[in-house]
């Protein structure tokens, strides 16, 4: 009998668009990967990637300590049943309600912490109590994964975590052969900005429509593009409506959701994320690997993607004006000057954020947890 490996995220969609290649190495490990997630439309796809996918429902916005007892709970007998020679944890619920079961069990946990979320944006009671859960959730983790410096640092600072047990990882890396470089687009197209994220106003988005308002009185051929669910459950949501009335004024587009977004890569001339902060974010990554300049904010996770002048510019976080200069400045730059930020980023991409470095980073997790029982 193989050796499980269950790895838990709080939607099945991510483990689809950002853990494949993962899971998939480890099984050729040699072990075997248990999936863990609430149900969605994308839970039906592990299977086509010869992953077992187990539901597990969990609320994914809320502090109820009812429901997150359930969690717990659930979390705990499933453990229980498939007996893993590791649990990896992702996302807040899972972090701790499921590296709690996994610990009482006596299961070796192997976390990532992706991103903060608006939870540490907003200081808070709230972020104070999600403190106090990390640090009990990631008491005695073997391994601790952290997407920037920025992030790594805060946990340790807030005694959340001991440094001796941290790690960085770029991202959830980028398959370099799944994003390729694309041309841009030819003919007498209008220059397209395209900024990919969940439609919520702490990703910038606001920022990102007032400095379209603003640029198209110069540039009144511009498009700007907005690629994203409404994830309606958020507090930080926007609510559909109010999406569908930007996408009436001219120049503005909302392409609504997309399963591959390379398509919509290759029709833009540069990819925009004015996020108040991040872990180290996939769309700017994903947009990297084609060969897209970048524009992003001057934030964790941002800043270790977008060199600035290089591969695109940093503006200031929650500042339409200085985004606006940004974007404005790369609309006054050449062909030339475009294509070389394009190549630089695909550089960058190479020489940092291959999917292989984080496959080899969790392979040796998984090696070192399972050989010391």
């Amino acid at each position: 009998m193989q050796p499980k490996v269950i790895i838990a995220i709080n939607t099945a969609w991510n483990l689809v668009n950002f853990r494949v290649g993962l899971m998939q190495s480890i099984q050729a490990a040699g072990y075997e990967v248990v999936a863990v997630s609430p149900y969605d439309e994308y839970a039906q796809d592990l299977a086509a990637f010869g992953i077992r996918h187990e539901v597990v429902p969990m609320d994914n916005r809320g502090t109820n300590p009812i429901k997150d007892l359930a969690l717990f709970l659930r979390m705990l007998l499933l453990l229980r049943r498939e007996k893993p020679v590791a649990y990896l944890g992702y996302t807040i619920k899972p972090n701790i309600y499921g590296s709690l079961a996994a610990k009482v069990l006596g299961i070796p946990v192997i976390n990532n912490i992706s991103g903060l979320g608006a939870t540490f944006i907003k200081q808070s009671l709230v972020t104070t109590l999600v403190k106090l859960l990390y640090r009990v959730g990631l008491y005695k983790s073997a391994k601790v994964f952290f997407q920037n410096e920025d992030d790594r640092q805060l946990f340790i600072d807030s005694a959340c975590v001991q440094a001796c047990i941290t790690d960085l990882l770029p991202g959830s890396g980028i398959n370099l052969k799944h994003f390729c470089p694309a041309p841009f687009p030819l003919g007498p197209t209008p220059f397209r900005f395209l900024l990919v994220a969940r439609m919520l106003w702490d990703k910038g988005v606001g920022e990102y429509i007032d400095a379209a308002r603003s640029i198209r009185h110069l540039y009144p051929q511009a498009e700007f593009c907005l690629l994203g669910f409404v994830d309606v459950l958020n507090p930080e949501a926007i609510s559909l409506a109010e999406v569908e009335l930007w996408s009436r004024e001219a120049g503005i587009r909302y392409l609504g959701v997309a399963r591959d977004v390379r398509p919509h890569i290759e029709e833009v001339h540069c990819v925009v994320l004015p996020s108040y902060r991040e872990g180290t974010p996939r769309a700017l990554l994903e947009a990297a690997a084609m060969g897209r300049p970048l524009i992003a904010t001057d934030v964790p996770g941002c800043r270790e993607v977008v060199e600035h002048g290089v591969n695109g510019y940093l503006c200031q976080a929650r500042s339409a004006k200085d985004l606006a200069d940004k974007m404005s400045l790369m609309l006054e730059n050449s062909y030339e000057v475009h294509r070389a930020m394009g190549q630089a980023s695909r550089a960058k991409v190479e020489r940092q954020f291959d999917e292989k470095i984080v496959i080899e980073k969790y392979l040796a997790a998984i090696h070192q947890v399972t050989n010391s029982r």
